[in-house]
């Protein structure tokens, strides 16, 4: 079992920044990648950002230059820093692990972002 704790979601104003963290534990040796993902009602869940276990990330184009991914692997977190943030970020954000060919989600935190 895996389990991914995720927290630092809110309300902020567009133009301000979030910082969001997810904890990982439980059977996560092996991990491949960590990232997030986000999913607005009716809409299919988008890929956000990813880090693999090597440093290399990967981010969606329209989060390019505004958010930053990290990790700290001795902690087996995420971190998602979200600068300049806009209304269309509204949405929940789900941590995402990766373990051999598993893929893992946690809960979800809510952003919303005020115009």
């Amino acid at each position: 079992q895996v389990q991914l704790v995720e927290s630092g979601g809110g309300l902020v104003q567009a133009g301000g920044s979030l910082r969001l963290s997810c904890a990982a534990s439980g059977s996560i040796f092996g991990i491949t990648a960590m990232g997030w993902d986000r999913q607005v009602p009716g809409k299919p869940r988008d890929l956000v950002a990813r880090i693999t276990v090597g440093g290399d990330t990967t981010y969606a184009d329209l989060v390019k230059g505004r958010f930053t991914i990290s990790r700290d692997n001795a902690k087996n977190t995420v971190y998602l820093q979200m600068n300049s943030l806009k209304p269309e970020d509204t949405a929940v954000y789900y941590c995402y692990l990766g373990r051999f060919n598993d893929h893992y989600w946690g809960q979800g935190t809510q952003v919303t972002v005020s115009s």
